[in-house]
């Protein structure tokens, strides 16, 4: 069987993994770390610490914080979750690039976990798998609203 998209194929759903509602603890706590750094280096600067320990508190907590954050904001970025009225994708990468693809004819299992946290911010993992493998096919965590993912799924897989 030919899987040729249809020719009116749209858009239903576009997503990327989200930061703070997904793991807002770990938001949080790279926040503190990054204003920690910044008053230890503003303390340390008026009561007159050496340069070298000011520039190694500096570098240590806010540079540090900063850069974890640019590292776990590029990998949210590079993960993409597309839902159209033919098919699921999930594209991962920015130099390098992975491209999962699951025709809603062919699939045969929606998951949908939720921690207590992630049901508070609307946000889950969701797990795809078709006929043709054992195992699911594509896994994303931290989407928003994956409830409206799993339905868009459902819908169009019975047509």
């Amino acid at each position: 069987m030919d899987k040729q998209p249809s020719i009116e194929e749209s858009t239903l759903y576009e997503g990327n993994p989200s930061m703070f509602r997904n793991q807002p603890l770990w938001f949080v706590g790279n926040v503190l770390v990054v204003l920690l750094g910044l008053g230890l280096t503003l303390y340390g600067l008026f009561k007159g610490w050496n340069g070298y320990l000011v520039l190694t508190v500096f570098a240590l907590g806010v540079g540090g914080g900063l850069i974890a954050y640019g590292c776990w904001w590029l990998q949210c970025k590079a993960c993409k979750l597309t839902v159209t009225n033919d098919r699921t994708t999930l594209r991962r990468g920015i130099l390098a690039k992975n491209v999962t693809e699951v025709w809603h004819q062919d699939v045969r299992n929606v998951q949908l976990d939720q921690t207590f946290l992630q049901r508070i911010f609307d946000v889950g993992k969701v797990g795809i798998s078709s006929a043709g493998q054992a195992e699911i096919e594509i896994t994303v965590n931290g989407i928003p609203d994956p409830d409206r993912v799993k339905e868009l799924i459902d819908e169009h897989r019975r047509r």
